[in-house]
């Protein structure tokens, strides 16, 4: 009797697991369901490797590159000379890709007495660079390093205060956000007294194969930038400069759709957050300051292994959602949109036909955003424009995967500064274009808001 009632339990968990990361499509007849947020390329896995999945159907060669990029995403780079991942520093935020995207997910804002570690503040003065975009600092470049090799200088260190903003729904239940604020301190240098502070948390890394693979159009033709349909809602698209073909092109990723493709993100983030030089970036972020070595070597990262890097982030697949079919989520959904939640985090995207890549080709997916830059009110407001991003307008953030972040992060941090400390909160700070949908959320009923916050969940 033991011994059968072992094999049930054995036979029933090798089924679970069979079934945690089988495809989608295998699994469940009905393609186009809304809980296969990734199309194909959605796993079911609710454990600390949710967000870590190699996309379905790719070659075995893509295989090994999505490996070798996984691999570069977690190296740990060190001072030069070293035998490997030599190049950090001199001045940088952090060591590996993974130091600030930890699990592929969402970093953090420093709790009392941590350093800097998934946060990073960019910095610019009035103005624009050549090609557009944020005027770099003279002696601080264009983003704040609080870390430097032994024997140079951090460019200083940033400190955070919260105050708090209290508030009460119309029920008369009562909540209490916090209000950050931001200091440079112990600055090796003088600092510009017109200087631009724009704190950014590490965002998630997963998916966004997919979001790359929405097409330009399909993107711009969501735009409303002057709101002809009159709803409140005026999206627009970013413009900005690829440093590879020299021209300008739609930007998506990062917090202002700052980037125009995985590439490129990629590049930037190891030549500012580490120091690393590529063929992107050759030049060291230090370059024109005192810590810059002067020195006219090799790329510190290879052109095989950058490109390894993108398409690993290329290739990571989606979190399925949860619940998905419970009565609480499906009134919760129907909150959201009556409030008008998915005019800017709109569920339902299509990839576009791509015979070159076809593992991400023409999917049907759930990402629920619009890509594009939203005004969000002076609440959240950076003052820091970058290419046609105002300092009030920020890229409306894919809610995907958003429910398992405590799981897999170990946090409920949320927002570009993760001043919110879970989803309540992130709510209750939309401002701007989303003010609206902000009052009609604090006219809930305490049961509806509990319905919207686990619908959310659910994604």
């Amino acid at each position: 009797m033991i011994k059968q009632k072992l094999f049930a339990i054995l036979f029933i968990g090798s089924l679970l697991f069979f079934y945690a990361c089988r495809k989608a499509d295998e699994v469940y007849i009905e393609k186009d369901a809304e809980w296969l947020s990734g199309g194909k390329q959605t796993f079911f896995d609710v454990t600390n490797s949710g967000f870590d999945h190699i996309f379905n159907g790719l070659t075995e060669r893509e295989e090994e590159n999505h490996e070798i990029g996984d691999a570069a995403f977690d190296a740990v780079f060190v001072t030069a000379p070293a035998p490997l991942n030599a190049g950090l520093g001199p001045i940088y935020n952090n060591v590996s890709c993974s130091g600030c995207h930890v699990n592929d997910g969402r970093g953090k804002p420093p709790v009392a007495g941590e350093k800097l570690s998934s946060m990073l503040f960019r910095i610019s003065i009035p103005g624009a660079n050549p090609h557009g975009g944020p005027n770099p600092v003279p002696g601080f470049g264009g983003q704040f390093h609080p870390r430097a090799i032994a024997g140079k200088l951090a460019e200083g260190d940033i400190d955070i205060q919260y105050m708090a903003v209290f508030g009460q729904y119309a029920d008369g239940s009562k909540y209490a956000l916090r209000q950050p604020f931001y200091t440079i301190k112990n600055n090796y240098t003088t600092l510009p007294s017109n200087v631009m502070l724009s704190p950014r948390i590490a965002p998630q890394v997963f998916g966004l194969g997919l979001l790359e693979a929405i097409s330009d159009a399909d993107i711009m033709n969501r735009a409303d930038e002057n709101d002809k349909d009159g709803d409140g809602i005026s999206g627009k698209y970013n413009v900005v400069y690829d440093v590879l073909t020299n021209s300008y092109r739609l930007g998506r990723f990062g917090w202002k759709a700052g980037q125009p493709s995985l590439l490129q993100q990629s590049a930037g983030a190891y030549n500012e957050d580490m120091g690393i030089t590529s063929f992107v970036f050759p030049l060291e972020s230090s370059f024109g300051q005192p810590q810059y070595d002067g020195l006219n070597d090799e790329y510190e990262v290879s052109d095989s292994i950058l490109h390894a890097v993108a398409f690993y982030m290329q290739t990571l697949g989606v979190p399925a959602r949860r619940n998905a079919y419970d009565a609480e989520v499906l009134n919760g959904k129907k909150i959201f949109n009556a409030i008008q939640c998915a005019a800017c985090h709109v569920p339902e995207q299509r990839t576009k036909v791509d015979v070159t890549f076809p593992s991400r080709s023409n999917q049907k997916i759930f990402p629920y955003t619009d890509l594009l830059l939203h005004n969000m009110g002076s609440g959240l407001a950076d003052n820091r424009p970058e290419f046609l991003a105002d300092g009030y307008e920020w890229r409306t953030p894919a809610l995907w995967g958003i429910g398992l972040t405590k799981k897999i992060n170990g946090h409920e941090y949320f927002l570009h500064d993760g001043r919110a400390r879970n989803l309540e909160e992130a709510i209750l700070w939309h401002g701007g274009e989303a003010e609206n949908s902000n009052i009609k959320f604090r006219n809930l009923s305490l049961s509806e808001r509990k319905a919207l916050l686990k619908f959310l969940e659910s994604l």
